[in-house]
């Protein structure tokens, strides 16, 4: 059975990620090794396609496959995607996670909620978030990702 521990582990690893990624942002060679071995540790792009749906994305809003994960977070000038700019690069000083709810079974867990974004200004961004997570060898990899801003009845005419 997938533990609560194991989950909060993850979110751990992958929001300490994001922050690395963004503060490597000035040596692009070691920028993009670390976001790629950061996508093959946290991420089931081995098995195939993810379910990934960033924050930041609204023409090209669905991206399966590592090449488009990795334009999301980097960009850079071999992007995937032409309207990314790098959402990882902020760059981000701090995430942090608030778990609404866990689906915890033996070998898949289900997690969501909000989860913080601080910038070097100590700004915090608040983002809505569900993310899957499938058993692999013993470890967890994130299967779905999905995230957007909260809903905001002013950007609505």
């Amino acid at each position: 059975m997938i533990t609560k521990e194991q989950i909060v582990n993850i979110q751990n690893s992958w929001g300490e990620g994001v922050v690395k990624i963004g503060s490597l942002k000035d040596n692009r060679t070691e920028c993009e090794n670390f976001a790629s071995q950061f996508l093959d540790e946290l991420y089931n792009f081995e098995s195939g396609l993810v379910s990934f749906k960033p924050t930041k994305c609204s023409l090209e809003q669905f991206r399966p496959t590592k090449p488009e994960a990795l334009s999301y977070f980097i960009a850079g000038e071999n992007r995937a995607c032409e309207e990314d700019k790098g959402f990882a690069i902020q760059p981000w000083t701090k995430v942090r996670f608030e778990n609404s709810n866990l689906i915890l079974e033996e070998n898949r867990a289900l997690a969501m909620g909000n989860y913080f974004f601080t910038d070097l200004n100590g700004s915090e961004a608040k983002v809505e978030y569900t993310f899957s997570y499938k058993l692999v060898n013993g470890k967890l990899k994130i299967d779905l990702h999905h995230s957007s801003f909260p809903y905001n009845p002013e950007a609505i005419s």
